[in-house]
């Protein structure tokens, strides 16, 4: 198994920051791309342990689309062969002191990377 391979890399690098936009410009319907369109898809955040696609969606769909401005920090995203890989980073909204910290796992299925675990909390 190649670690990083620069092409993987690049590709999951590209699809993570696509999906920061959306997060902070709350493009909903570009985050439920983003996210396997599963019941085995789990995302548990500050306040909220979600598992299935249908509750991620819902979340999003009624989470405020005001203060998603945010900072990223030390962020690391790692490829496990063409097909897996993770993104890890900490972050600060605009205008608060503390850190978060976000995990995904992204998946190629169908072609496509999707994160098909999300995990986030705050320090």
């Amino acid at each position: 198994m190649t670690i990083n391979q620069p092409d993987v890399h690049a590709e999951l690098s590209a699809v993570f920051a696509r999906y920061e936009d959306a997060l902070v410009n709350n493009r909903v319907d570009v985050l439920d791309e983003l996210f396997w369109d599963s019941p085995h898809t789990v995302r548990y955040g500050v306040g909220e342990n979600l598992v299935g696609i249908a509750a991620i969606r819902e979340f999003r769909n009624a989470r405020p689309a005001a203060g998603l401005a945010r900072t990223l920090m030390n962020t690391v995203i790692t490829t496990y062969g063409n097909h897996c890989g993770t993104a890890m980073t900490e972050f600060q909204r605009k205008g608060s002191s503390k850190t978060g910290r976000q995990s995904q796992t992204w998946c190629r299925i169908d072609g496509r990377w999707v994160v098909v675990a999300a995990h986030v909390s705050l320090l």
